[in-house]
Formats: C-alpha cells, structure tokens, sequence
C-alpha cells in the first residue's frame, strides 16, 4: 500500500515537473516565437521588439511623433527582413568586423557627438538601449554597409566626361562649400507604366505634404509612411555638401529656407518630399600647404624581417647624414618601385593625401631635412621634404566633388533598385495570423 502511494506521488511530482517545464517552453516559446523565416534565417519577436525599443527611444530623445504600433511593427520587421538578406550575403561572402576596427567606429561616432565613449554609453541608457545592444547594431550596419558597396557600387562608374559635363552645367559651377542637413519622404512606384498606382502615390504624397505645410512633423511623417529606406531615422539624410546633393533636388534645396517643405518631386522611384533641417558654409577658396616629398622605403617580406628592415633602414639614413646621395640611394635600395626610379620623388603632397605616420612626419619636418626612420603599415621609410607651397586646389577639390557627386547620386538610385531586387529573390514567410511567403 505504501509502495503505491510513493508511486502515485512520484508519478504526480513527475507530471508537476512535466507541466512546469512545459510551461516554462510556451512562455519561452511565446517570448521568442519566430515572426519571419528569411531563406536560411529566421527572426524572432525578441529581435524585433528588441529593434522597435531602439527606435521609439531615439525618435522619442528626438522630440519626434510616433506612428501607431502596428505601422512602427511592419516597418522595423521590413527593415529586420532587408538586413538579414544583407547579413546573410556578408556571412557566405567571408565578411567580418573585428572588435578592434568597432570600437574605433564607436569611439569615432562618439567624438563626431562631442562625447567620450563613457558619456555616448550614458545617451544609449537614456534611449533604453544597452551598449552591448548597439555594438552588434553597428557592426549589422558596417557590414551590411559593405556588402551594398560590393554589390552596388560595381554597378556604378563615373567617367571624366560626366564630371566635364558636371562641372559646365549650372549646378556644377556654384562652386560653394555650403552644407544642407536634409531629410527626405519617399512614396515608391513599382510600376511607373500603371496609372492608377501613379495616380495614388501621387495623390498620398500631395495629402502629406499638405499635412506637413500645416503644422504636422516632417520626421514623424517620414517614420509613418515614407517607404525610404532611412524612414525609420525620421527621413535623414545626414549632412550634404552642395555639391553632393542628389540630381532630384539639386535645383530646388539651395533656395530653400531652414525649415521649408520642397514641392513635390518625381523620379523612376516614384514621388519624394525633402526638407532642409539646418544649413552651414558658404564660399571660400580651398588653399592648403604642400610638401614636395621624396622618401625611401623598406618593405619587410618573407625574407626580410620588420628587425631587418629597420637595421637597413637606419643605416640608410647614416650614409645620407654622411654625405652620399638620397637620389642615389633611393634608386638602388627603395622598395617603392615608381618614386624609387624617380629618385624617390613623389611630387607636391598635401593634406590626407598619405598615411597618417608618413603625414605627421612630413608635417613636421623642416625643409632639407632628412627625417629619422618611421614605420607605417608599409614598411619603414626616411623622408625629405625639398620645398613647401600654398596652393590654391579649388579646381581639384571642385572636380573630386563633382566625381562624389555623380557617383552618390548614382549609387543610391541602384541601391534602392537592388535592395528591391534581393527582397524579391528571397524566401521569406511571415509567421502571422495572415502570413504568406514570398
């Protein structure tokens, strides 16, 4: 009799501990029950309410509206959806971020903010966003990032001619430094061949601007209902240079005021709002110092070691001080072939033009001066800065402008067709109540 009762009471113990461990898996389950299945990946609800906090903080530290939930859940899904696409290409092409190459990129983010890393982790807590949280953001963004411009930016070329034609054109010769911080609302058009689907974006975009020139936040609406890809960071298009800005609205922004809504716009995309949320620069001319540089380079390899090539070239450097030729030397001993058959010559170098190590010891060596040995990520050098000049670079800085120019402008129209085209190449099944695949 006893016997049984210990059975009958293991048994009941053991269903308890069944139907709590059951339990314990639906209210795990329910917490991180899949939402997306992207072709090999899924999403979970724990990703995307992850990603919904993110962005209602930083719109909310904003001062910007929010949409209702049910508009901000489809839109951050979309844009999880996008990225693990991206994300998945990044893993089969071998990309990686190192923890290194990030906390560089943070601590530039960070001082870009005028804060320390210590007050930039603080601003993330205010937001309710852990730094762990937006370490892994930032490393999704530099790697899709980079996959968008192994994709897209092999599509896109620049030729001399297009600048030339840049340049002749009116857009081309305002040649001002002013800056314009834009954001931008895009109602897309898959189809410009059908006129209703033209017809009704039309229609929607005018209904909004028409709210916006009436009192409603150009950033709320962006997060709304603009199908941009930067919809989500309320429509920003960060700071633009004159020069920079895209064809659609490079006639109408730099007569806009702070503030002011432009008309409505239409390109291939479909139709596009954009308002000027600050501006900053004017004319100048662009005069920097030059250096006319030569140098002589060891290269460490797989039989010259970094010890050895720093013995050589230190002793390089004794034989100029002791009189013999740097031209000389730097034809028989350079391992930088071009400027070593040159003598070591590499012209007139101005700012950024090299690395940092070379740059800092060009900068600050007096002119006829023979630097000591440096090492940069090439190999160790000895340097002689032969003369120095202000140059007036307008026409230089005007024609690599009007390269970034035409290319960024180029790039994003592709962008916006390729991300269209990898959505559509892609598997992906919504786990809703009215889920489908695609």
């Amino acid at each position: 009799m006893r016997a049984n009762l210990r059975q009958c009471a293991k048994a009941i113990v053991l269903m308890m501990v069944v139907f709590m461990s059951t339990a314990v898996q639906a209210e795990r389950k329910l917490l991180d029950q899949v939402v997306a299945v992207v072709n090999d990946s899924v999403i979970l609800q724990s990703e995307l309410d992850a990603r919904i906090n993110t962005i209602v903080g930083r719109l909310r530290s904003q001062g910007t509206s929010l949409p209702p939930r049910p508009v901000l859940e489809e839109r951050v899904l979309e844009q999880l959806i996008t990225e693990s696409i991206q994300l998945q290409m990044a893993e089969r092409a071998g990309m990686r971020i190192s923890d290194n190459e990030l906390n560089e990129t943070l601590a530039s983010i960070a001082s870009r903010n005028n804060m320390t890393l210590a007050q930039f982790e603080n601003q993330l807590a205010q937001e309710g966003v852990s730094y762990q949280e937006a370490r892994e953001q930032i490393r999704n963004e530099m790697l899709t990032g980079r996959v968008q411009q192994r994709q897209v930016g092999n599509r896109v070329r620049v030729t001399q001619r297009e600048i030339d034609n840049y340049l002749a054109a009116t857009e081309g010769q305002r040649r001002t430094n002013a800056e314009y911080e834009l954001a931008h609302i895009l109602i897309q058009v898959n189809d410009p061949n059908d006129e209703e689907e033209v017809s009704a974006a039309r229609a929607e975009i005018e209904q909004l601007r028409s709210e916006i020139v009436g009192g409603r936040d150009f950033r709320s609406v962006a997060v709304a209902e603009s199908d941009a890809s930067s919809a989500l960071e309320g429509g920003s298009m960060g700071w633009r240079a004159e020069s920079q800005l895209p064809s659609l609205v490079a006639d109408v922004v730099p007569d806009m005021a702070v503030g002011e809504v432009s008309p409505v716009l239409e390109n291939s995309s479909g139709f596009h709002l954009v308002t000027v949320l600050d501006k900053r620069g004017g004319d100048s001319a662009n005069i920097v110092e030059q250096s006319k540089v030569r140098h002589i380079l060891v290269r460490p390899d797989q039989t010259t070691s970094d010890n050895a090539a720093e013995a050589k070239i230190r002793e390089l450097y004794q034989r100029i001080k002791d009189g013999e030729s740097f031209a000389a030397l730097a034809r028989a001993e350079s391992d930088d072939p071009v400027s070593g058959s040159d003598g070591g010559n590499l012209g007139w170098v101005g700012p950024g033009q090299m690395v940092p190590e070379f740059e800092e010891a060009m900068v600050n060596a007096a002119v006829g001066e023979v630097t000591r040995p440096f090492r940069s990520q090439f190999g160790w050098h000895i340097l002689q800065v032969q003369d120095r000049r202000q140059q007036d670079i307008s026409n230089e800085v005007r024609r690599g402008e009007a390269g970034q120019a035409i290319y960024r402008r180029k790039f994003d129209l592709e962008l916006q067709n390729w991300l269209r085209e990898i959505r559509d190449e892609a598997y992906i099944e919504l786990k809703t109540d009215d889920a489908g695949s695609s």
